[in-house]
């Protein structure tokens, strides 16, 4: 039979006990001065080294040496009192949980009265002294408040406050605390080495985290785990499964899927933390504290090494690799939501489903209301910050020659005969006309456009067809009022940039939420793209728009619509790209129910309306006689 290891190394003296220095050192100061007083109350978490340290306050007492601060050792007193002693029969131990009533008491004050058989003292160590009764404290408290000179009481409680008031105001109260993890884990290095056993990277933590800080507590985990050591030493896999911590790469994979968005990835951990036995509250209080080591990373950053309760440094590598994908606010947010689900999860039925509904909240950011803006700013920072691809920075031309620019179509081939819906960009209130966040560079409009376009003069005159613009709009936002397309300056740092991680799959997944801001700034423009638009491409520089017919994609290019939907892409997502649109059979939708079509081009010569106040475009009625419309769909 082996003896345990919290008696086998239990502290002689009081520079062995660790942790406890500002307790150890003014009691040694004291001892030395002589300035010992007649009653001590310890107080403090279980295993700390309250009834140790009373011990050896006892020793040192009654040395023959003594009093003094480092009891000899060889002493007939300090051989009884040493580890493994028979005891000294003047230093009396007293469990108050089962000799706390009044009757005990009396017994107490009355052998108190004799004085010592053999020693200089006698001592009482009345541990748990919480469990004595309101009387029992009663009849102690005049042989506390006036003892012979040869008694010293010295109590130990985890509860001070339970003390009666009036024997804790007769006494010297020192408070004892638990252990710092760090100086905890070289403590249990050494006694390892002492022992001979040979431990992995990473069992400290779990052994420590176990303890609570309790040396006592993480002794005895530790000599659990030393007993069911093989050859080998102690494992770390052995130690995650006898004492019910996640493993550490369960918990990576959990925050690599939070972090990348992956539901399925997050719900499969979730089913192998069920399937594999372990306990859900465990593995949420697990995760809870890789958040907090996430956050205390990312504040901190290089300096966090000596905050992390000794992990080894290829986990602690790891740990800030998970950090630089997430920003402070969102991972601050997931600390917030997995502690509000460990607390729903007391007392529940099903583990299962609040373990679920906790991963659910951690991928949906934007269901949090204000808790969520945090996380969601974060997001659109690092894609605004990832800056744009080296490659990508200058625009590639478009091979097919049915994906040109529009602009350059109506310049060089006639004007189809298929009924084409020109931007009736008169009603744009003049408050709304800078969409972009950049200004557009106005060049001045080339003299042939000019000339052949007829002022409002002679307008009357010239008899315009249905196939020519009216003079309003030679003088309207256009293709010849603004540079070609594929002359539009590329994308940079300077105006907002491309993030490198959006592509044409994420493109499309935003799409609904840049159709909503398109909707705020102008209405004539949702109305075009919201159901006759779909998103074909996206190549870093350029969204590329399939529109359900030639004239719709006439009607995108001519207008301000590409710059309203660029604007729109630049609120929602933070994407500054150039926006192209090009006829896609399929393309887009059909109008729902109900649904109203885009605005029809107006009739010759007419006017068009004023604009809507608030800065809001509305669908331009119908005049009494004009041409059928064009079938949109």
């Amino acid at each position: 039979m082996s003896t345990a290891l919290y008696r086998r190394y239990r502290p002689e003296t009081f520079a062995d006990v660790i942790g406890q220095e500002h307790v150890t050192e003014p009691l040694m100061q004291a001892l030395r001065s002589g300035r010992v007083n007649h009653a001590y109350l310890f107080s403090g978490p279980r295993g700390c080294g309250k009834t140790t340290s009373a011990r050896i306050l006892a020793r040192c007492l009654n040395c023959e040496q003594g009093p003094t601060p480092e009891p000899c050792g060889t002493c007939e007193s300090c051989v009884a009192l040493a580890r493994g002693g028979p005891g000294a029969v003047d230093v009396i131990e007293i469990d108050a949980a089962s000799h706390g009533g009044v009757d005990d008491a009396r017994d107490l004050r009355e052998r108190a009265a004799f004085g010592p058989a053999q020693s200089r003292y006698k001592v009482y160590i009345i541990d748990e002294a919480h469990m004595v009764t309101s009387h029992g404290f009663n009849a102690l408290l005049k042989v506390v408040e006036e003892p012979p000179e040869h008694v010293k009481f010295i109590f130990a409680t985890t509860e001070p406050d339970k003390v009666l008031s009036t024997i804790r105001s007769r006494t010297h109260h020192y408070p004892f605390h638990l252990v710092p993890p760090q100086r905890l884990t070289g403590y249990l290095e050494q006694l390892s080495d002492a022992e001979g056993v040979s431990l992995e990277p990473g069992v400290l933590s779990f052994v420590t985290r176990a303890g609570g800080g309790s040396v006592r507590d993480s002794l005895s985990v530790l000599d659990q785990l030393i007993a069911g050591a093989g050859e080998g030493g102690v494992t770390y896999e052995r130690a995650a499964a006898l004492l019910g911590f996640t493993d550490v790469e369960l918990l990576d994979s959990v925050v690599d899927a939070v972090g990348a968005q992956d539901a399925a990835a997050v719900f499969r951990q979730v089913d192998r933390v069920m399937e594999s036995g372990h306990d859900p509250r465990r593995f949420v209080e697990d995760l809870l504290e890789r958040y907090r080591d996430l956050i205390v990373i990312a504040a901190v950053g290089e300096r966090a090494g000596g905050l992390l309760r000794g992990m080894p440094e290829d986990q602690v590598e790891r740990l800030r690799q998970q950090a630089s994908v997430s920003g402070p606010g969102t991972l601050t947010r997931c600390a917030d939501v997995i502690a509000k689900g460990l607390s729903e999860m007391t007392g529940a039925v099903s583990y299962r489903l609040h373990l679920e509904l906790i991963c659910a909240r951690l991928l949906l950011p934007a269901a949090a209301g204000e808790e969520g803006y945090a996380a969601r700013l974060d997001r659109i920072e690092r894609r605004l910050a990832a800056g744009p691809q080296p490659e990508l920075a200058t625009p590639q031309p478009v091979p097919s020659a049915q994906l040109r620019p529009a602009s350059e179509r109506v310049a060089s081939e006639p004007v189809a005969s298929e009924p084409v819906a020109p931007e009736p960009v008169a009603s744009q209130p003049a408050a709304r006309q800078p969409v972009t966040a950049r200004p557009v560079s106005r060049q001045p409009v080339s003299p042939e456009p000019v000339a052949a376009a007829p002022t409002p003069a002679e307008a009357p005159t010239q008899g315009a067809t249905p196939t020519t613009p009216p003079a309003s709009y030679a003088q309207a936002p256009g293709p010849q009022s603004r540079p070609p397309a594929p002359q539009a300056p590329a994308p940079g740092p300077a105006s907002g940039g491309t993030p490198g991680s959006l592509d044409t799959d994420a493109v499309r997944r935003s799409w609904p939420e840049v159709l909503d801001k398109v909707k705020e700034i102008r209405r004539v423009t949702w109305t075009l793209v919201s159901v006759n638009s779909t998103v074909l491409d996206y190549d870093g520089t350029r969204v590329l728009l399939g529109l359900s017919s030639e004239g719709l994609a006439g009607a995108f290019n001519q207008g301000v619509h590409a710059e309203v939907v660029r604007q729109g892409l630049i609120e929602a997502i933070g994407l500054d790209a150039r926006v192209e649109g090009t006829a896609a059979p399929g393309g887009g939708g059909t109008f729902p129910a109900g649904g109203t079509p885009p605005p029809s081009p107006p009739a010759p010569g007419g006017s068009e309306p004023p604009p809507v106040a608030g800065g809001r475009d509305r669908p331009v009625a119908d005049p009494p006689a004009r041409a059928p419309r064009s079938n949109w769909a």
